[in-house]
């Protein structure tokens, strides 16, 4: 091959590397615009007056207004029911995160027979309808005085945390060289001891990004909160519903768009703050398992 046809297929072999780049950044690009255009939709109409909401067509240039803001943040008592929501997803994921690591670890280290059958029929456990599970659970709580407690919707939530935590947690153990724990063995320490002083250390992005997601699960559930709760403990997701509910003439859009708003931004700063941590984890986990 001559030196000008060596060069023309090195050419060639660029344009075609070149082309499957763009493509590839288009489509991710254009897969992004289409995730987070509703979200975008949402905000936009949060801010627009009720005439602008149903003009057709749509338009996306308007007088903006914070009237719906000002409106139902007292109406709809935004600020207690977000600090709810604060305390309630903090508190379900700190102990789904202990208790869940805590037997993932035993599944994953633990000789024991079965264990894997155990872990499965454990995450199977999320199947459960989660109607089925309210009910009982309003009755207990009815009989030990508990309804409308921020402990109660934290008990409840981590029903379906642990499980999850547990199965995450538990394949991210078993990616981890035993010979860790041996060596901690040898220093003195019990098998706590080497939990605690070893694996978690290691584990931390891990069970950082584990903690993320159970803290987003418990942000945004509704129907354990709608049942267990009337008003001291309510939460965001009830105060949505609750907007939905109140029009006789259709859904309020104007409010439903701001408190929704409201909702999305912390998630969205949070995710933004630890995304660190949550991308270290997601990549371990995938180099590990």
């Amino acid at each position: 091959m001559s030196g000008a046809s060596a060069l023309g297929v090195r050419a060639r072999h660029r344009r075609r590397r070149l082309l499957g780049h763009r493509l590839r950044v288009g489509g991710g690009v254009f897969t992004c615009a289409l995730f987070l255009f509703p979200v975008f939709w949402m905000v936009l109409t949060s801010f627009k007056q009720p005439k602008d909401i149903f003009t057709t067509p749509p338009t996306f240039f308007f007088t903006p207004t914070i009237e719906t803001y000002v409106s139902y943040m007292g109406r709809a008592d935004v600020l207690h029911r977000m600090l709810n929501t604060v305390i309630v997803a903090a508190g379900a994921g700190a102990v789904s995160l202990v208790a869940g690591a805590m037997a993932g670890y035993a599944l994953a280290r633990v000789p024991l027979r079965g264990a894997a059958t155990i872990g499965a029929v454990i995450m199977l456990s999320r199947g459960v309808p989660p109607i089925a599970l309210a009910v009982p659970m309003f009755l207990v709580a009815r009989k030990l005085g508990l309804l409308d407690r921020h402990i109660t919707l934290i008990l409840a939530y981590c029903t379906f945390l642990i499980p999850y935590v547990m199965w995450l947690m538990r394949g991210f153990f078993k990616a981890l060289p035993e010979e860790l724990e041996e060596a901690a063995k040898l220093d003195g320490c019990s098998r706590f001891g080497a939990f605690f002083r070893i694996i978690v250390p290691i584990s931390l992005p891990g069970l950082l990004s584990t903690l993320i997601f159970s803290v987003i699960l418990a942000w945004e559930e509704l129907l354990f909160a709608l049942v267990l709760t009337n008003r001291v403990a309510t939460t965001i997701p009830v105060a949505i519903a609750g907007i939905a509910g109140d029009s006789v003439n259709g859904a309020n859009w104007g409010a439903l768009t701001a408190v929704g708003t409201l909702t999305v931004v912390p998630v969205v700063a949070f995710a933004l703050l630890v995304q660190k941590w949550l991308i270290k984890g997601l990549a371990d986990g995938a180099t590990k398992g």
